[in-house]
């Protein structure tokens, strides 16, 4: 899952949803000076990963997308099921997505000293772009899996993966709401045990 999901996975917390956010700028166990609610954050995080990446419903999804894009698929597939979570905001949550967002960028802004160096250096781009908001949008994803491609020096293609979206649009957003349904209720179940 990409950044929305998984802000969104974390509930009410906020410490849980910036420990969540920057957890793939941290390595390994590089996150003990850190609030103990972040850390739990991060612990959340890499179990949704783990979670996603042996979904069978989420591999299906690759299956569509690795002959042309190797291993990006599974980045891929994250951008994707992120655009169908923005897109259908309203079923998920009762804050408006732009309120959740902004609420979410004023939070990480608060919180800014604590987040790692990766982190800090894209927030400013992320928040001039509205990054999350716009993942609701066609363009939105568009632009996204076209910054993805640059920073793989072009190596990766993903920015043809928008044809993929259109091609498959309704194949992919099934496949979203049958995996988010269950990983909302692993989720669930895994913050019950982090308290």
């Amino acid at each position: 899952m990409n950044f929305l999901a998984h802000i969104y996975l974390s509930g009410n917390n906020d410490e849980l949803k910036i420990g969540n956010f920057v957890a793939d700028a941290i390595k390994g166990n590089k996150y003990k000076h850190l609030p103990q609610e972040i850390q739990k954050g991060i612990f959340l995080h890499r179990e949704i990963d783990s979670f996603t990446d042996s979904n069978s419903i989420v591999r299906r999804s690759k299956r569509r997308l690795h002959e042309r894009y190797g291993h990006y698929d599974g980045v891929i597939i994250d951008i994707l099921y992120d655009h169908y979570l923005a897109k259908n905001w309203s079923q998920y949550s009762p804050i408006p997505l732009n309120e959740y967002v902004q609420n979410f960028y004023t939070l990480l802004k608060s919180n800014f000293d604590i987040l790692p160096e990766k982190t800090q250096y894209f927030l400013p781009f992320m928040i001039s772009g509205n990054w999350l908001y716009n993942y609701k949008t066609i363009d939105g994803i568009e632009k996204v899996l076209q910054g993805m491609n640059r920073r793989t020096k072009n190596k990766s293609q993903m920015h043809l993966a928008i044809v993929d979206l259109n091609l498959h649009y309704a194949e992919f957003e099934n496949d979203f709401t049958l995996f988010f349904e269950k990983l909302c209720t692993f989720c669930d179940e895994k913050l019950k045990t982090l308290k």
